[in-house]
């Protein structure tokens, strides 16, 4: 016999299927859920719009012995002469846009395909889902099953990638330890700048889930390969702070790119040190 307290259908799907409980709010959360990422998608997406107007720019981004993180190695007929510099003309006088666009797509790949930065996209900007214990807007959730987010699993690849453009920006660290006539043997602010920089790109590189993989994730037994362990712990202890490296390392290089395009444009001169 009907009460009249029974559930009534309900179309939704997702966490409001008919068949889960019958609860109207969305939450029952009473702080501020929607901070976090709300500030997760502002940081992103200053950071978008500032790479891509440099990355467009194809200026100022060399200014002896400094090179933009971005245009580096420049790969492009048209790039800026670099003396000893990571000029490499793999692409002819056929390329007329900005040689940063030839390298950018790697760190740029390494980085959109990152686990810590999926959850904050996903979050930030699709609100899938929002925070914890907020429902999703969605109303159908396929995971990284399906194209395009399947593509996803290349991120191990781009971190070969990653390793070699780290690889690059730590000779470029090199050469900013030379005076604006490449002799060797001083320093500047903008060494500093690189300095700090390739630190926390390395340490972000490092604390990658593929690479603690490569290390050892595949290892059986612990105990048969104890150097592999021990890197594996380090690289473990990295891993528990690679949120706060994915920052660290997204602003610092964009802080050493905006220093070289401050010091080529004419704004102020390099302090040297010695």
């Amino acid at each position: 016999m009907a009460t009249g307290t029974e559930p009534q259908p309900r179309l939704d799907t997702g966490v409001h299927d008919a068949s889960r409980a019958a609860i109207s709010a969305r939450h029952l959360r009473t702080d501020r859920w929607w901070l976090a990422p709300a500030v997760t998608a502002a940081g992103l997406l200053a950071f978008v719009v500032y790479s891509t107007w440099r990355a467009f720019a194809n200026t100022d981004y060399y200014s002896a012995p400094y090179v933009s993180p971005f245009y580096s190695p420049c790969l492009a007929n048209n790039c800026e002469t670099m003396r000893h510099g990571p000029n490499w003309d793999l692409f002819g006088s056929w390329w007329a846009i900005s040689p940063a666009l030839l390298v950018l797509i790697f760190p740029l790949g390494f980085r959109v395909t990152c686990y810590y930065y999926r959850k904050a996209y996903y979050r930030g900007f699709w609100a899938s889902p929002p925070a914890c214990a907020v429902a999703e807007p969605h109303r159908k959730y396929s995971g990284e099953t399906r194209f395009p987010l399947i593509l996803q699993n290349i991120h191990r690849y781009f971190f070969y990638a990653a390793v070699l453009v780290a690889g690059v920006l730590t000779y470029d660290t090199v050469l900013s330890f030379r005076d604006t006539h490449y002799r060797w043997g001083h320093m500047g602010l903008g060494s500093l700048v690189f300095l700090i920089n390739i630190a926390l790109i390395w340490a972000y590189t490092i604390s990658c889930h593929s690479c603690r993989h490569i290390v050892g994730g595949r290892l059986k037994h612990f105990s048969k390969h104890p150097v592999r362990y021990r890197l594996w712990g380090w690289v473990g202890k990295l891993n528990a702070r690679h949120m706060q490296l994915a920052w660290a390392s997204l602003i610092s290089v964009g802080v050493a790119d905006f220093y070289v395009y401050l010091v080529a444009s004419g704004v102020f001169d390099d302090p040297r040190f010695f």
